[in-house]
């Protein structure tokens, strides 16, 4: 077993929407992706009054990949053309494949524009090979309670379980491509080793503290994106501080990307047709 080692570690970058504090390590000027993985936005954390206008996504089109919404804090409404809808509280998560095509909004709840609160929310875009872009759209919505928290190291680290299989559990998420998907709480002094990413893509992000990777402990704060080399098939982790990551792994998929706006395909004619569809009512409408 030999470690992973740090590429290159990438700054979210500040890339406010309205009033809503976004940041975002990828895509960047230095990282066009982590193949599957092409986008990553970190909103928040921040705190709304009451009556506030909420989060500004409303409906919008997709085609060509999955969308995973983690809400660390606050709540999150779905509304998709495929009929789907839920209100999604803190700890939860949207999994939701675009596919051959959708229409969806999150927005946040009346609750939460009448009274206000606390809120901050990952979004990541996992691209879907050319064989799987036009699979039948889907949604799955998960409450903090639907999620396995695995305690780990002496209860010093929980892994929250969303998709793939770690030590005989299951994530309740079912990836259309083997995608492993967590969130990682650690305490300060806690460690995580994960083994068997020969070949595998590794999404590390720190959310919230300060994290050391390898054995040589290279620091790694707070709203950094860790870009790993492709030696090695484990990754070291110890907490440096009380920390909250994004961790998940893939095979890559090594294809052409184009992407134009909410549209993710492999070449340009793709995109046109996808286009096309969208304008012509193809993709339905969130309207009940």
């Amino acid at each position: 077993m030999t470690d992973k080692t740090i590429h290159r570690l990438h700054p979210a970058l500040r890339d406010d929407i309205g009033d809503l504090l976004t940041q975002r390590p990828v895509p960047s000027n230095q990282l066009d992706q982590i193949d599957p993985f092409l986008f990553l936005n970190h909103h928040g954390p921040q705190v709304y009054g009451p009556h506030n206008r909420g989060l500004p996504f409303g409906p919008h089109p997709h085609r060509g990949f999955e969308t995973v919404t983690f809400i660390v804090d606050g709540m999150l409404a779905h509304r998709d053309s495929a009929g789907h809808e839920s209100v999604i509280h803190a700890g939860g998560i949207q999994w939701m494949t675009a596919g051959s095509g959708i229409v969806h909004a999150e927005v946040s709840p009346r609750e939460f524009m009448e009274h206000g609160g606390p809120l901050e929310i990952l979004q990541l875009w996992v691209n879907l090979p050319s064989r799987l872009k036009m699979s039948a759209p889907a949604y799955t919505g998960l409450q903090r309670d639907q999620i396995p928290a695995l305690p780990l190291d002496d209860g010093k680290v929980t892994m929250n379980l969303i998709a793939g299989e770690w030590e005989g559990s299951t994530g309740p998420v079912q990836s259309l491509t083997g995608v492993f998907m967590s969130t990682v709480a650690m305490q300060a002094g806690g460690r995580l080793t994960v083994a068997g990413l020969q070949a595998r893509n590794v999404l590390l992000y720190v959310v919230r503290g300060r994290i050391g990777v390898g054995d040589h402990g290279d620091l790694v704060n707070a709203h950094q994106l860790v870009e790993l080399n492709e030696d090695g098939d484990a990754l070291h982790i110890r907490a440096e501080a009380d920390s909250l990551l994004l961790f998940g792994h893939a095979e890559p998929i090594r294809e052409p990307v184009v992407a134009h706006g909410p549209f993710v395909m492999t070449t340009r004619e793709e995109i046109v047709q996808a286009i096309a569809d969208y304008q012509a009512g193809r993709f339905g409408s969130t309207q009940a």
